[in-house]
């Protein structure tokens, strides 16, 4: 492995929550993970728009405290530039906040159920 991948993978330890989500124009869908891919709770379906932006951070808030997670990295599959606005946000309040190669999600997909059907819950817990 290199250096770049050490680096990135180092960012996850067993006090990160994991959110995935997938873009859309108008809703986003999240979905919150663990480290070790353990899901949280239900999905979240949220406008794209700053309060559907404040409604994602009090359900992310929620999951911090339930499960007891002190660090908090969102993954997004960058789609036209739908995601942009969502990045500013986040970055602004000083979450990270990483792309997920299209391809990437896509191929991953087609190897947990061996069907390259889309929706946008299985999309955001891929991403996650």
């Amino acid at each position: 492995m290199n250096y770049t991948q050490n680096r990135k993978i180092s960012q996850i330890t067993p006090s990160t929550l994991i959110v995935g989500i997938d873009i859309a124009k108008d809703k986003h869908d999240a979905r919150a993970q663990d480290d070790r891919g353990i899901e949280f709770g239900k999905r979240l379906i949220f406008e794209n728009r700053i309060h559907g932006y404040q409604k994602l951070l009090d359900w992310v808030s929620r999951h911090q405290k339930e499960h007891q997670k002190t660090h908090v990295i969102f993954g997004v599959e960058p789609t036209g530039h739908f995601w942009l606005s969502l990045a500013y946000f986040l970055t602004a309040k000083g979450y990270d906040f990483v792309l997920v190669n299209p391809m990437h999600v896509k191929k991953t997909k087609e190897l947990d159920d061996n069907s390259p059907t889309k929706n946008d819950t299985k999309d955001a817990r891929v991403i996650a």
